[in-house]
């Protein structure tokens, strides 16, 4: 750095950052903390992402939750909001910049006509927030190495609708922050398939989405259930967040029981079988190894091995495909889509047995 030029940090330390290491080094529940908190889990989320200023009860709450002053937390959103706003003008100051953050897709509704320069500079401010990265570059270093590591690469420009998909996977992230899991364990997520996929006969996500939850964190996997925006058509993704923490996101893209079941069981698989790569499937599409590798996986899920035989003389009616369901303890709605996928049955033929959700319904939860 040259004499007279400021300096503008590539990333934000938010108040967000100390109370997340906090809750993990002390085993304080997200859940604790949130019910502790003006708002609840909302407020904790907020505090969490940026989004929300942490303000006097904020302060005086996290204080006595976690420890720490009260004016160590108030000076922590302090010192937040000054980098912030420096990298603002910084940002604001070189056209090129500005203009470049705001194409970049984040929450909320969109700028509409021409930008005021009060107006401007809160889109970019909202950007900068949500991505938590001072400057232009960082941005590119951090979620461009997702573009080029991550399997849904179709070209090598950067277009408006991988911007969609890295918003959707930044907003995976956020949602992952307030989902406690133990360390993540390859093994213990095995050993806990037979009972996730038992999850499937529940017709309701209220139901089942929080068992879900609960044994997939007992393996260190957040499961995060995101609507995909406009321009983004992923099913699901698999990610490390943390060392010791994976994340699953799902999008309820086509909302039936056979969709949705076969994307978790496909990411978890690449959870289990590839590691700490970053994958993200829109089509399911056998296009490599790994995905085949994943697909196979999931398929084996629903139809073992050891019963390939009686699945290849299953009858196409409605009793014989749910006996053979409950056998295998899964919905017969995953039968059905394993039969259509295998052309056994007509695309749509015994579509009657898969449970179907409308976005209302999903609305709490997506």
């Amino acid at each position: 750095m040259t004499d007279g030029q400021e300096f503008t940090p590539d990333w934000f330390s938010k108040p967000g950052d100390s109370l997340r290491a906090l809750m993990a080094r002390r085993g304080v529940p997200a859940q604790f903390v949130g019910d502790r908190l003006d708002g609840g889990m909302e407020t904790l989320r907020g505090l969490l992402d940026g989004s929300l200023d942490l303000d006097d009860r904020h302060a005086s709450t996290l204080s006595a939750s976690l420890g720490g002053t009260t004016a160590f937390w108030l000076k922590r959103q302090a010192n937040y909001r000054e980098m912030l706003e420096r990298a603002l003008s910084r940002a604001m100051g070189d056209l090129d910049e500005s203009a470049a953050w705001l194409t970049l897709h984040v929450p909320g509704p969109k700028p509409r006509g021409g930008l005021s320069e009060e107006r401007r500079r809160n889109e970019v401010r909202r950007r900068l927030a949500f991505y938590n990265v001072g400057t232009m570059s960082a941005w590119q270093a951090r979620y461009g190495r997702i573009c080029s590591e991550t399997l849904f690469r179709t070209t090598d420009a950067f277009t408006s609708d991988d911007g969609a998909v890295l918003m959707w996977l930044r907003n995976g992230e956020l949602g992952a922050d307030v989902v406690d899991t133990r360390p993540w364990s390859p093994g213990n997520l095995h050993d806990r398939l037979k009972a996730i996929c038992a999850l499937s006969k529940i017709r309701h996500p209220e139901l089942f989405l929080p068992k879900l939850r609960a044994l997939c964190a007992e393996a260190g996997v957040a499961v995060v259930t995101k609507r995909a925006p406009d321009g983004c058509r992923a099913s699901g993704a698999s990610r490390m967040v943390a060392p010791d923490k994976a994340m699953v996101l799902l999008s309820f893209r086509g909302l039936s029981d056979d969709k949705f079941w076969f994307t978790l069981f496909h990411e978890l698989a690449h959870l289990i079988l590839h590691g700490a790569r970053t994958f993200l499937d829109v089509d399911m599409e056998d296009d490599d190894d790994s995905e085949r590798e994943a697909n196979e996986f999931a398929a084996r899920l629903i139809v073992p091995e050891h019963r390939e035989g009686d699945f290849a003389r299953l009858l196409p009616t409605k009793d014989d495909v749910i006996r053979f369901s409950v056998a295998g303890d899964v919905a017969p709605g995953l039968t059905v889509g394993q039969m259509q996928h295998r052309r056994m049955i007509h695309h749509k033929q015994l579509d009657f047995l898969k449970r179907r959700w409308k976005w209302e319904q999903l609305r709490p939860f997506v």
